[in-house]
């Protein structure tokens, strides 16, 4: 049960983020720091999501 709640919150996280880093995009560049910290975050959580909830 714990696992499956984990999943939910880390999908929630990941859309969260990736919405985050497509208004940074379209607003800053592709190549802006923010946007490429928070597409470093992004992988970081996709990473854990893949590797560790699976």
């Amino acid at each position: 049960m714990r696992s499956k709640f984990y999943r939910q919150i880390l999908k929630l996280l990941i859309e969260l983020k990736r919405k985050d880093m497509y208004k940074k995009a379209n607003n800053l560049g592709f190549t802006h720091p923010e946007t490429v910290t928070c597409s470093q975050e992004l992988d970081a959580l996709l990473n854990i999501y893949l590797h560790k909830a699976a």
